[in-house]
């Protein structure tokens, strides 16, 4: 009973939620961030700051996603921007690789980065078969004036805030949590094709015809995705990472005049507002083998690199106060048990153990075992 008396009526109602599985998104209002659960897990954290650590760190890019039995059941029941909007939903999804795998170092929190287009006005449906579909995407640079800019982000993102500080409680300090984001570019590339493209012709378009106006579009998202990540930040997301994945689709010119500026913008402007409450920050570059340096002197502690990057070309283009994250081909998951493990352990050798997070070299696939996801992550933990 002393124990009981001791506390606020605030921490012991959060205990007694934990305790019984019933903490919901509304008991957050009345919780502080400072309530959260002791961190037992910090590999991640330490290798990305460049510290010792006793195990290389894993995780892996979309862990909570299409793979699993448990989450195809899940969104058989729910629609796919339901669960990312509803909290306590999003914090179940994130849970289910954690609870499945004892051996990631790391969640993510379940959303998508197409909630920076939802905020600033746009619809965006998940169509079966087909993914992400902007029914009304911007066709010329007129088309500007039809988003909500500026944006407060606290109000119109704030289920993603939730879902993280509720995820970080839920998480009992097995974990670090990280939050993310897509990088500018890619988030263009989607507003302006209205989905996923093979080419990024039209986007790439306006880069040539509306130079001045893809600033501008550019200039847009480097800021509502700063808050974003500020407010995940404040939320209690431990890391941040930045996706541009449609990189690939620019060479070094369009990239150092396009791309590259917003990344470092997004950096400098998240870590100022952090001040002393800065996280780590990831970047990843998809397809940007040509920018390594640039990308390693952009502000990031971590530069995740694809598949396609050799990761003793890459330890030499970041130099060595930069931590590397990756890199197996999503694709080696398909190999034999022996093969995948020979492979993973090949790969640890050439980034070695210190400043290394391991992950895929993108996200896994859908139709992937989550059996040879065990071999992967005991693999890397065994080296």
């Amino acid at each position: 009973m002393g124990l009981k008396k001791n506390l606020t009526s605030v921490t012991f109602r959060l205990i007694k939620s934990l305790s019984a599985g019933r903490l919901q998104s509304t008991d957050l209002h009345t919780m502080g961030q400072h309530d959260f659960p002791e961190l037992k897990n910090d590999r991640l954290l330490k290798a990305a700051k460049g510290e010792a650590v006793d195990k290389i760190p894993v995780w892996i890019m979309r862990q909570a996603g299409r793979y699993l039995p448990e989450f195809r059941e899940f969104r058989s029941k729910h629609d796919f921007f339901k669960i990312c909007q509803t909290p306590e939903l999003a914090c179940e999804i994130t849970l289910q690789p954690i609870d499945r795998f004892p051996e990631l170092d790391a969640s993510i929190i379940f959303s998508d980065i197409l909630v920076i287009p939802q905020a600033l006005g746009m619809t965006v449906e998940m169509r079966p078969g087909v993914g992400p579909v902007l029914p009304e995407p911007l066709v010329s640079p007129e088309d500007l004036a039809r988003l909500k800019f500026p944006v407060d982000v606290s109000k119109e993102l704030s289920y993603v805030m939730e879902a993280i500080t509720l995820t970080r409680h839920k998480l009992r300090g097995r974990v670090p949590l990280i939050g993310f984001s897509g990088a500018p570019w890619t988030l263009m590339g989607y507003m302006i094709e209205g989905g996923g493209s093979k080419t990024m012709s039209k986007s790439k378009k306006w880069l040539y015809e509306h130079p001045a106006e893809s600033k501008k579009l550019l200039s847009i998202l480097t800021s509502v995705v700063s808050d974003y990540l500020v407010g995940q930040a404040k939320a209690g997301a431990q890391l941040l990472q930045v996706f541009e994945s449609n990189a690939e689709y620019l060479g070094p010119e369009l990239f150092n005049e396009f791309a590259l500026p917003c990344i470092r913008d997004i950096s400098e402007k998240v870590k100022r507002e952090l001040g002393d409450d800065k996280v780590p920050m990831t970047i990843f570059a998809k397809g940007a083998h040509y920018s390594l340096e640039e990308l390693a002197q952009s502000g990031y502690e971590v530069v995740g690199i694809d598949w396609t990057v050799d990761p003793s070309l890459a330890r030499l283009k970041v130099g060595s106060n930069v931590t590397l994250q990756g890199n197996l081909d999503p694709c080696a998951l398909y190999a034999d048990n022996e093969q995948l493990a020979q492979r993973t352990h090949q790969m640890v050798d050439k980034f070695g153990k210190q400043r290394y997070i391991a992950n895929l070299g993108h996200g896994i696939y859908p139709d992937m075992d989550p059996a040879k996801v065990e071999v992967f992550l005991k693999a890397i933990h065994s080296h």
